[in-house]
């Protein structure tokens, strides 16, 4: 079986690449051989170019928030050019062995990617790390009210609701982007592959009839070190973009408010909201993957997902887990379905008071330790590991394989 990945970039900046990179170094590992095709220039991770399997094509695109408005709002709609390029791509390829799996588009390639895809007649996955199937703004969230958003996707309602961060003609322009991507799976036989139960529920519904629906989680790469040996000085610890849908700030507050030192591992708009919060926060920046997991299992009294927004599955939740350290996870985060509640860590609201309660109760007595303990043998009792992820992809593209004979 031959397997054509598709992802906007080639470096794990972000759940979406990070999975990419790693489903096809699974995939390779099996014996198939893999090409990577990458829509944004640039550089890539070196597991993708030191495979034997893995072939990596870099189509030389740029990112659409490096271009210029106009170029971005165009090319974000549909790009032309770079499809063009990839359709001549696939070509090469027969719909009897390979499957191709698209797993970010946004950022480059646009739903004209789709598009190419059909023309070719080539089986099509697509794992959804986000709303963009259905939603306009891709996160199923109301920013102006703070809570996830129930309005029928591209309804009279959601057209007019005041949901993108950054204005409402950016919202026109994410409009018409879903507008042309309805266009391209109008018809389309794929699958769509989510990562939680939650995000099943959630986008399910509204995806296109034809389009058949598998949950298969994400990998979580992760080495057993045993359980682990925590510093004096533990902080609670968040790790992801520093948003207000990812609730970046929540933390900053509730920490301080818990009279806890707090520490943030990643970037984003909030940094400065965050310092300002609470000055003796400490923000990394993006770290390397081992740096982040040996800082969490130092320094980490808990790990904590507060999302506002209904977020598809976090992998931190899980990376803490295997770490030995308890976890924190909104309600409306997928990863909270990973969560013993009370005895592995906490479900709460995303709101201050809710976190501070949690954090007050893992300072009592042994609790924090008894819970990083449960949490380490509760993921290695399962790990769901890279290799038992491919084979279950491997499941998935055989059954597409099949449907798009029939």
């Amino acid at each position: 079986m031959r397997i054509v990945i598709i992802a906007d970039h080639a470096v794990a900046e972000g759940g979406a690449p990070q999975v990419a990179i790693a489903s096809a170094r699974g995939l390779a590992e099996l014996g198939h051989p893999v090409t990577y095709v990458q829509g944004v220039a640039g550089p890539a991770d070196t597991a993708l170019d030191s495979h034997p399997n893995i072939r990596r094509i870099d189509l030389g695109g740029t990112d659409i928030w490096h271009k210029g408005a106009l170029a971005a709002a165009r090319d974000g709609i549909w790009n032309r050019e770079l499809i063009t390029t990839l359709k001549a791509l696939l070509t090469g390829f027969s719909p009897e062995d390979t499957v191709i799996h698209i797993h970010q588009w946004t950022k480059c390639f646009s739903p004209s990617v789709f598009a190419a895809v059909r023309k070719a007649g080539l089986p099509l996955v697509t794992t959804l790390h986000d709303y963009f199937l259905a939603c306009p703004t891709g996160l199923m969230y109301r920013p102006d009210k703070g809570e996830p958003c129930t309005l029928k996707p591209l309804s009279a309602a959601c057209l007019a609701a005041p949901c993108d961060p950054r204005s409402y003609l950016h919202k026109g322009i994410r409009i018409a982007r879903s507008l042309a991507l309805g266009r391209a799976l109008d018809g389309l036989d794929f699958t769509a592959i989510h990562v939680s139960a939650m995000s099943e529920k959630i986008i399910g519904p509204a995806l296109p009839p034809r389009a058949r629906q598998v949950i298969v989680e994400n990998p979580i790469e992760c080495v057993d070190s045993g359980p682990r040996i925590a510093g004096p000085d533990l902080r609670i610890v968040y790790c992801g973009r520093l948003t207000a849908e990812k609730g970046a700030d929540l933390v900053a507050e509730a920490a301080k408010a818990a009279g806890l030192p707090s520490l943030f591992i990643g970037e984003g708009p909030l940094r400065d909201k965050i310092k300002v919060i609470d000055p003796t926060a400490e923000i990394t920046g993006w770290l390397e993957k081992p740096a982040v997991r040996d800082r969490i299992a130092r320094e980490a009294l808990a790990v904590i997902a507060p999302s506002r927004w209904p977020e598809t599955g976090p992998l931190v939740i899980a990376e803490a887990m295997a770490s030995g350290v308890p976890a924190i996870a909104s309600t409306r985060a997928g990863a909270a379905g990973r969560i013993i509640e009370g005895e592995t860590g906490f479900v709460v609201e995303p709101h201050v008071p809710a976190l501070v309660s949690a954090f007050r109760k893992l300072t009592e007595a042994d609790t924090a330790a008894r819970m990083g303990a449960a949490a380490y043998h509760h993921f290695w009792a399962a790990p769901p590991s890279l290799a038992a992820h491919a084979k279950k992809l491997e499941s998935v593209y055989r059954a597409a394989i099949a449907r798009q004979r029939v």
